[in-house]
């Protein structure tokens, strides 16, 4: 029987531990009792990527996305659209090493690719400052809209925050929000903040098996 190995943890500035696990071939990133990703588990995360890029007219569209994660939206990116930018705000270090180091082969090179530029940042404070920047802007940072992974990731789905994502993308850009979850209060607040809203079901697998995560595409008016 397969035991669960702990190669690394990680303090999240303003949260808890992360975990890394090895689990046979596979790998998990824990926060808690809570699994965040597993690459088990990759088709949402996945279609978070594809499903917004079939949503852009922009030929050559600039994309940032909060939370590199074990890059599986990164890397559906990359490989959906050869002309995409992509912006990768990613708020701790040991994700991008845990990347480079035991997930190396799963990574694939994908923060090397010269059409991505990673910000060791918080994503919230670069949608802040943003005017009408991003085609797009993907949200993989907690488990649905509410700060789990730290309590600071709350302002990204308040009032005040979808404003701010709202004005960082162009015209016709898209917000899009991964949950493990239905949240019709949030569909209410993305609305209010003026976004044309699609909410979508989505099996965790690539397969069409597995969990149904949902995944809202806003899109700035």
């Amino acid at each position: 029987m397969l035991t669960r190995e702990l190669l690394g943890t990680a303090h999240v500035p303003g949260g808890e531990e992360l975990r890394l696990y090895a689990h046979g071939r596979d790998f998990i990133i824990a926060l808690g009792r809570n699994e965040l990703m597993s690459t088990r588990m990759r088709g949402s995360e996945e279609a978070l990527a594809t499903m917004t890029l079939a949503r852009l007219a922009a030929p050559a569209p600039h994309l940032l996305v909060g939370g590199y994660g074990m890059g599986f939206t990164l890397r559906a990116a990359l490989a959906a659209h050869p002309r995409a930018q992509l912006t990768v705000a990613e708020l701790v270090p040991e994700i991008v090493e845990w990347a480079r180091g035991p997930m190396a082969e799963l990574t694939a090179g994908c923060l090397d690719d010269p059409r991505v530029t990673l910000a060791m940042v918080d994503v919230g404070d670069m949608i802040a400052t943003a005017c009408e920047a991003y085609d797009a802007i993907l949200l993989d940072v907690d488990n649905g809209p509410d700060g789990l992974v730290r309590a600071g990731n709350d302002r990204l789905y308040t009032r005040e925050g979808l404003a701010e994502a709202r004005a960082a993308l162009r015209p016709g850009g898209v917000l899009a929000v991964w949950s493990a979850g239905k949240d019709p209060a949030f569909t209410k607040r993305l609305r209010s903040a003026g976004f044309a809203v699609e909410e979508v079901e989505v099996r965790a697998r690539a397969n069409g098996k597995g969990p149904r995560h949902i995944i809202w595409f806003a899109r700035r008016r």
